[in-house]
């Protein structure tokens, strides 16, 4: 089971466009401190933001970058890009100028979103950049630049989703940077939509009922996915705060919105868990919590099972195959494992020599399905070595049982070899 889109597919219309079409455009889409948005509110700020790019020169297939915090023009300003046909480009909102300057550069970014209070740091880096033509401000006037808010104020609520093409990049997500610069990569609408019938409609099992909480923030692709597309596709409400992110806020934020999905992350669990108030705190409104981005003791997952009561998915996934493919559900759960492979996605553990390796022997892993990157951008040599025809080499050390449970055990540039072991 896969799924394939039509030719014509634009992911703003599969996750926005096509929820207000189906009546539920008064339903709350966003929840954040300054209130709530419907579905049919989030579409017009989309709309107008797809208007302002393309009075400032916006065009299909150009890179706009968005360094936002997570609020709800973030929203907005990702869909307005991909109705406009452009490509997303999400960078962290509280980076330094020379960081920034890497991203401008190498992203030849045309636009940058970026917000008022973050503002300095990428007004200094835009000296130094070329091609980006534009800062576009929201939260407030800043001299010589646009705000959003003032260009938006007189705009349509209206703006016809471009008819872009199911394998043009959608999203630039990125990937590594701890050995040296992140690298790009380049992602298709049809992964964004593969994944999110698989893993968020399938194996999650996402529904209109859901409310959504993360730990990480959107411009992480875990936190885009759990927390903003897969709970657009059903009709979800996601909230979106601007915290720093501690036990104590997320305790604040679990009991002002009760959502019923949290997305976790092991070194957030093990805090949570470890906080003098646990044993008292009210997590009865969650139906699941998951984990992902970093391995999950199984340790920690009985202390989060015995403190909270909640099941706790823990999963695998890369940007390069846009999410998890791996993973724990409601119906099949193993502590200290990351799950099954999910139905529509094809993994293999493999030796040095490419062969399949016997059950609970470690090896390489390889997956292969319709959530594949295009590969990484200015990076011929790295996309030759992983992305090998339908496969995609992780990186990633794993064993499988005879059952069919991985279990993580590392990452292959971590691994020595002493006598031929």
């Amino acid at each position: 089971m896969t799924f394939l889109p039509p030719e014509s597919f634009n992911i703003a219309d599969y996750f926005l466009d096509d929820r207000v079409r189906e009546g539920l455009g008064d339903k709350v889409a966003i929840r954040s401190d300054r209130g709530d948005l419907t579905y049919k509110e989030v579409q017009s700020l989309a709309n107008r933001f797809a208007q302002v790019l393309q009075a400032h020169g916006a065009e299909p297939e150009d890179r706009i970058l968005i360094a936002l915090p997570d609020i709800p023009e973030y929203v907005g300003a990702l869909f307005g890009i991909l109705k406009l046909g452009s490509v997303v480009v999400m960078v962290n909102s509280h980076l330094k100028a020379n960081d920034i300057a890497y991203f401008y550069n190498y992203t030849r970014a045309k636009i940058a979103i970026v917000h008022h209070d973050t503002f300095d740091e990428f007004s200094a880096a835009a000296k130094d950049a070329p091609h980006l033509k534009k800062l576009l401000v929201v939260g407030g006037a800043k001299e010589g630049h646009p705000s959003f808010e003032n260009s938006a104020r007189l705009l349509s609520e209206n703006f016809p989703t471009s008819q872009t093409h199911r394998d043009d990049a959608a999203i630039w997500l990125f990937s590594g940077g701890t050995t040296g610069k992140p690298k790009a990569v380049v992602q298709t609408h049809t992964s964004f939509a593969n994944t999110t019938e698989l893993y968020g409609k399938g194996a999650i099992g996402y529904q209109e009922s859901d409310i959504t909480l993360s730990i990480p923030k959107l411009y992480f692709g875990y936190a885009t996915g759990s927390n903003l597309l897969f709970p657009f596709s059903v009709g979800a409400t996601v909230c979106l705060f601007t915290d720093r992110c501690t036990s104590e806020t997320l305790f604040e934020k679990i009991a002002k919105y009760k959502p019923t999905i949290l997305i976790n992350v092991p070194t957030m669990i093990n805090h949570m868990v470890s906080h003098p108030t646990a044993p008292e705190q009210d997590l009865s409104s969650l139906r699941l919590s998951t984990s992902a981005g970093e391995a999950l003791p199984e340790e920690l997952y009985h202390r989060w099972k015995s403190t909270f009561g909640v099941e706790l998915l823990d999963g695998l996934g890369t940007a390069e195959m846009w999410h998890i493919f791996i993973t724990n559900t409601l119906q099949a759960t193993k502590p200290g494992s990351i799950g099954k492979a999910i139905e529509g996605f094809d993994v293999r553990v493999c030796d040095d020599d490419g062969n399949d390796t016997p059950p609970n022997e470690v090896g390489a892993l390889h997956v292969r399905g319709n959530s594949m990157a295009i590969g990484y951008w200015q990076n011929m040599e790295k996309t030759k070595a992983h992305f090998l025809g339908e496969w995609y080499r992780t990186g990633d050390m794993v064993s499988r049982d005879e059952e069919g449970w991985f279990t993580y055990c590392g990452r292959g540039d971590e691994l020595l070899k002493v006598s031929g072991k």
